[in-house]
């Protein structure tokens, strides 16, 4: 089996590859070795010590190091959890775990006026066929949280989550996108 391996945006994020389906449906984020117990591979990747973050998207999985970590010494480690893991046909998660699949793109944690709702669904395809497909390739993905009085609320997550340049991203990258495509939209801010 041959995982390829991708760097992303983020200097302390790599992206790796197996060559397969890793979520059928949605992404999972793990933030720290507690959040990760539901997941066999996830749990794996923290125990190496220096893991920071695990994030499992539709065909890869992006891991994220503590500063001043050297990728050349623990890539060979990842590379030796991710290949056992995928070879040996394990579970991605722990029996009697639910998946716990991420807030799922339409999740709004803003209330919205009903008035809105043409808006809010222009965002959302924007988000879902134009931004979410160019941030997966960055090993991440974004997630919709709301839109209230012009403002557009959005989640970063995997290796765009901390990235030194998800800011220009949000601003210059999707607030563009947004404001050109949806006149109403005014900024795009981190959630």
């Amino acid at each position: 089996m041959l995982i390829e391996t991708e760097l992303t945006p983020n200097p302390a994020t790599l992206k790796f590859l197996p060559g397969q389906t890793v979520m059928s449906g949605g992404t999972r984020d793990f933030a720290d070795a507690d959040e990760a117990e539901a997941s066999p591979l996830a749990a794996a990747l923290f125990s190496l010590g220096d893991v920071t973050g695990v994030f499992f998207g539709r065909d890869f999985v992006s891991v994220t190091v503590a500063p001043g970590v050297d990728w050349r010494d623990l890539k060979p480690q990842v590379l030796g959890v991710l290949l056992d893991h995928f070879t040996s046909g394990a579970p991605l998660f722990a029996a009697g775990t639910a998946a716990g699949i991420m807030v799922p793109a339409d999740d709004a944690a803003f209330p919205e006026d009903p008035e809105d709702a043409d808006i809010v669904a222009q965002i959302k395809d924007l988000i879902e066929t134009r931004v979410r497909p160019a941030v997966a390739r960055d090993g991440g993905d974004i997630v919709y949280r709301g839109f209230d009085k012009g403002t557009v609320y959005l989640a970063m997550h995997g290796a765009c989550s901390g990235c030194p340049s998800s800011t220009a991203t949000l601003k210059q990258g999707i607030e563009t996108l947004l404001k050109h495509y949806v006149p109403e939209v005014t900024e795009v801010r981190a959630a």
